[in-house]
């Protein structure tokens, strides 16, 4: 079984646009609006483009992806890196790939590459799963709010990578 991890290329977006559509059925289904859920072929393209759209390839084929935002959407809240547009295929959920990429961004990315000492994601509480799936991948609340669009109360959620560096940086914050 071969294994690549990769940043996401345009000529990508048609197959990631699968991807997202098919993992984001719950999404849809529960009302929520996010952007991904209901992307079309140029925002997917947009978000190539515009952030590091990282996937896991599985012989050939994108699997999952996720994607560090290079925008300010949680900047006045935190200055650690965000991540968004988590997704993995439904004909290879369950066999752990999702847990492999977010694994590989949060060390070789966020960790090692960006010298950052925690990462950020953000869910519905009114989503049935997935905020109890990130806390169990060691992500802590760190700030809710609500955009009073329907989708109820967002959690933002954060994950030390680097707890030396996270300490150093909680010391320096103290002084």
């Amino acid at each position: 079984m071969s294994e690549i991890y990769r940043l996401a290329k345009l000529e990508d977006a048609g197959r990631l646009l699968h991807v997202i559509f098919e993992a984001y059925v719950t999404i849809r289904e529960l009302e929520l609006h996010w952007p991904a859920a209901h992307a079309d072929l140029a925002l997917i393209q947009d978000n190539i483009l515009s952030n590091e759209c990282y996937v896991l390839e599985l012989n050939g084929e994108i699997a999952a992806t996720v994607t560090l935002s290079k925008g300010d959407e949680v900047k006045a809240v935190t200055e650690f890196p965000f991540i968004k547009w988590f997704a993995v295929d439904p004909a290879y959920q369950g066999v752990g790939l999702g847990h492999k990429l977010l694994n590989w961004v949060e060390q070789s990315i966020i960790k090692e590459k960006l010298g950052a000492a925690a990462v950020t994601l953000a869910t519905a509480e009114k989503h049935p799963w997935l905020l109890p799936m990130y806390e169990r991948r060691g992500y802590e609340r760190l700030h809710v709010f609500d955009f009073d669009n329907g989708d109820g109360p967002m959690h933002l959620l954060r994950k030390i990578v680097n707890p030396s560096l996270y300490h150093s940086l909680q010391l320096e914050q103290a002084k």
